[in-house]
C-alpha cells in the first residue's frame, strides 16, 4: 500500500541524492528489533541519520516534495 506508493520517488531521489544521502528500504515484519529500536510505530517510516545518530523520524506516506523537505536540511551541497 503506502510503501509501494512511495518507492518510485524514493528510486528518484536515491538516484538524485547518490552520493550525497543513502536510502534504503527495510522489511519491519523481517526486522523486528530493528524497529522496536527505532519505535517504529506506522509505516512508512523515514529515519534520517547523520554521522550515525538518528536527526529526524518522519512517518506516513508523504509527496515526494515533503521528504524532500524534510530531509534537504541534511544533505551536504
Amino acid at each position: 500500500g503506502p510503501c509501494q506508493m512511495m518507492e518510485p520517488f524514493m528510486e528518484e531521489l536515491a538516484a538524485e541524492w547518490k552520493g550525497r544521502v543513502r536510502v534504503c528500504k527495510m522489511n519491519v515484519d523481517e526486522n523486528p528489533r530493528t524497529s522496536s529500536r527505532f519505535q517504529i510505530q506506522s509505516i512508512p517510516t523515514i529515519l534520517v541519520f547523520d554521522n550515525g545518530q538518528l536527526k529526524k523520524t518522519v512517518a506516513g506516506a508523504l509527496p515526494k516534495h515533503s521528504i524532500v523537505q524534510a530531509v534537504s536540511p541534511f544533505i551536504a551541497g
